[in-house]
């Protein structure tokens, strides 16, 4: 009787020993999860800290851009004024040197009636 008694005992301590070791290997296994939930957590964190980043760097990109256009806008006009001027005075350069051709060549036509009426007069 006392080795059937000890046979039992042996086999209720492996019975608790093997308990034992799958009740530690699911603590290792809830503590695992539990460290994976806290990392996901900070990955999750982390992805929208640079997402708010990523929108706040957009948001001043567009602000640089609109800007730069602003300005180039009023580059342009600029330019278009400068141009403007230019094509004037050019024009009115122009202008001028037409009605010096012209009047050169009224003085020219002049010469030539006169030279005619001398030529006719003789």
């Amino acid at each position: 009787m006392k080795l059937h008694l000890l046979a039992i005992s042996a086999f209720l301590a492996l019975t608790v020993s093997a308990c034992g070791d799958d009740a530690a290997k699911k603590a290792e296994a809830a503590k695992a999860a539990a460290e994976a939930v806290q990392k996901a957590d900070e990955a999750a964190r982390k992805a929208g800290a640079a997402v708010g980043a990523a929108a706040e760097t957009a948001k001043e990109a567009g602000k640089e851009a609109v800007a730069a256009t602003k300005e180039a806008g009023k580059e342009a006009v600029e330019a278009t004024k400068e141009a403007g001027k230019e094509i004037v005075v050019k024009a009115a350069d122009a202008t001028k040197e037409a009605a010096e051709a012209t009047k050169e060549a009224a003085e020219a036509t002049k010469e030539a009636a006169d030279r005619t009426k001398a030529a006719v007069g003789k």
